[in-house]
């Protein structure tokens, strides 16, 4: 007998009729790619999920684990206006420190009725003044409005002063911006005659969650697109570690793979300050100007979300262009300019821009510049990278594992007999050739016949049991710059 069973015993004499079914030769599928948001709940939630992975179907758990305005129901939110079936995890987490706060304070008395127009993380909130007001009665429908509105703020009213508390302690929250008025009286919004009314940022949050604890919770599980909001050195050197190539999730030992994306709100100089100190593949800091109105931890989940629908369709296009939903652009005049974003991504800061009426991913490369000697090095410029290179190797587990999970080794030229479960190190030769023409065909990698020519199979001199690959595979570009010349002629020469 050559051919190799699995179940079917070579010594069975009860007769007659006996079949296995071997389901090695029809895997065609492909690996899902989870999504994971790390984010804060609100201090007085008590949910059960804190500290554990999660799995979010609908914004109403989000809203029951984290709390009405928290930074992980906002996130979530978020994240579904751009990717609405995404398998989407969440790790709820707290911080320990201080609550960010901020004010809104009213003088004077209403000599025509009118609306406050407040805007919190870039979402507004209306209150309806009567004539004849008086700054305590307006500050007390404010304050009534600003908590109905399920914002990330609790609001007081005293003395015609609102005071504004994050509901989450932390820095994280004093990354509320606070602004009257911000369409101006084109759009119908001004503070009702007789009234003045005076902001004072969102002050005073300190802390940030321990995240190297919270990643413990996060065991083997894989996922593909990681967003967390906090760019602090302490938080990207815990994600550094975690996803490192040596004992983290990019080692040989776990193989889980999967990307960072964070964000950070600053100036140019700020930014490029950020920069010097980071050099991580496997992270994605996209810089965006201080005049946003929305949170960084809103435009954190917007930018990987949309990375996340592009990827997950095709892991090699590029992701510029991609929409950044419910995200306000900073006001004309206070955007990067094109100069200014090349400064970002000369130093690994990724960037987006405005344009169609909508911010856009303009390139979302790593922070990784240097290499293990301080040099330039732009191997893993940009992370559709680092995700094309997953997916490969995800395709070769599975094509590998499936069809020779159980097979017996023997040299080159070994005379066996057909069916035999028996693979040579030209047999893994031609699997990995023809598996190359595949993701050639999908549009991953190109230039086959060179693939060929470096792919190296053989058997271990030291280990018989062991089959050693060099697999030089050539990753697909994405188009990024168009040059073109426009030579022009007032007339052809006849």
């Amino acid at each position: 007998m050559t051919i190799s069973f699995n179940s079917i015993p070579s010594d069975l004499r009860v007769p007659l009729f006996y079949a296995e079914v071997d389901n090695s030769q029809a895997n065609s599928g492909g690996s899902s790619m989870p999504r994971l948001i790390v984010a804060q709940v609100n201090d007085d939630s008590t949910a059960a999920e804190i500290g554990q992975l999660t799995l979010v179907s609908s914004l109403g758990l989000a809203k029951s684990i984290g709390g009405n305005g928290s930074m992980l129901a906002q996130m979530y939110d978020t994240w579904r206006r751009s990717d609405p079936a995404g398998e989407v995890w969440c790790l709820p987490i707290k911080a320990t420190g201080t609550k960010a706060a901020g004010s809104v304070t009213i003088t004077g008395s209403a000599t025509a009725g009118g609306e406050l127009n407040l805007y919190i993380g870039g979402t507004r909130v209306r209150a309806t003044v009567t004539k004849g007001a008086t700054p305590t009665a307006a500050a007390s429908v404010l304050a009534a409005a600003v908590n109905a509105a399920g914002l990330a703020v609790t609001a007081v009213a005293a003395a015609g002063v609102v005071t504004l508390t994050c509901k989450w302690s932390g820095l994280s929250g004093n990354d509320l911006a606070l602004q009257l008025n911000r369409l101006g009286r084109n759009s119908g919004e001004a503070t009702p005659a007789g009234l003045t009314a005076v902001v004072a940022p969102m002050i005073g949050g300190v802390g940030t969650p321990d995240v190297a604890v919270a990643l413990a919770s996060l065991g083997d599980e894989p996922f593909e697109f990681i967003c967390a909001p906090w760019a602090d050195a302490t938080s990207l050197d815990a994600w550094k570690a975690f996803m490192d190539d040596s004992s983290g999730r990019w080692s040989w030992a776990k193989q889980l793979y999967g990307h960072v994306y964070t964000a950070q709100r600053g100036t140019l100089g700020e930014l490029v300050a950020l920069s010097a100190t980071r050099n991580d593949q496997h992270a994605t800091i996209h810089g965006f100007e201080a005049a946003c109105p929305d949170p960084v931890w809103n435009v954190a989940a917007a930018y990987a979300a949309r990375t996340a629908v592009f990827i997950s369709a095709d892991p090699a296009r590029p992701t510029q262009t991609g929409e950044l939903a419910g995200i306000t652009p900073a006001p004309a005049g206070a955007r990067f300019t094109l100069t200014e974003r090349q400064s970002l991504l000369n130093r690994g800061i990724a960037t987006a821009y405005f344009a169609g009426g909508a911010q856009r991913i303009e390139r979302a490369i790593t922070s990784y510049q240097f290499n293990a000697f301080g040099q330039a090095d732009d191997s893993y410029l940009d992370s559709e990278t680092l995700h094309q290179s997953a997916f490969v190797i995800g395709y070769l587990k599975s094509r590998v594992t499936s069809k020779y999970g159980r097979h017996k080794l023997a040299n080159d030229g070994t005379r066996f007999g057909a069916g035999q479960s028996i693979v040579t190190p030209n047999v893994i030769r031609a699997e990995m050739i023809a598996g190359y023409y595949a993701l050639e065909q999908l549009g991953i990698v190109e230039n086959a016949e060179a693939f060929a020519a470096n792919l190296i199979v053989e058997r271990s001199a030291t280990n018989p049991n062991r089959l050693n690959v060099l697999y030089p595979p050539d990753l697909v570009n994405q188009l990024r710059i168009f040059a073109l010349q426009y030579q022009f002629r007032l007339q052809y020469a006849v």
